[in-house]
């Protein structure tokens, strides 16, 4: 019932920024909390923060400090990455909890949605 497209990835400098954006389509009124998870290569994936829609926000430790999430009223997710670092090198995927109700249209068989990913590659 939702699509969610990322986009902003690319390569920068350490100490550098990118925004990554999330866009979602189809019955945005099913989603409930959003997130921005991370692979990087060799490593299992891991969240990178979370915002709910009280906007309550949670952080990897690694981040911390140095990403901010954000949504709009549409429901667009950003992640504000600033002071780069190599390690942060992976591929950043948008994820969207659903939410059963309203029913209709909201399906009580859905799960989560997700992106197909954007890189961001952190060069020394």
């Amino acid at each position: 019932q939702v699509q969610l497209a990322e986009s902003g990835g690319g390569l920068v400098q350490a100490g550098g920024s990118l925004r990554l954006s999330c866009a979602p389509s189809g019955y945005t009124i099913c989603i409930s909390t959003m997130a921005w998870y991370r692979q990087a290569p060799g490593k299992e994936r891991e969240l990178v923060a979370s915002i709910t829609p009280g906007d309550d926000r949670n952080y990897a430790d690694s981040v911390k400090g140095r990403f901010t999430v954000r949504k709009d009223n549409a429901k667009n997710l950003y992640l504000d990455m600033n002071d780069l670092k190599p390690q942060d090198t992976a591929v950043y995927f948008c994820q969207a909890d659903h939410r059963p109700v309203p029913n209709p249209p909201c399906s009580p068989y859905e799960t989560d949605y997700w992106g197909q990913g954007t890189r961001v590659t952190v060069s020394s």
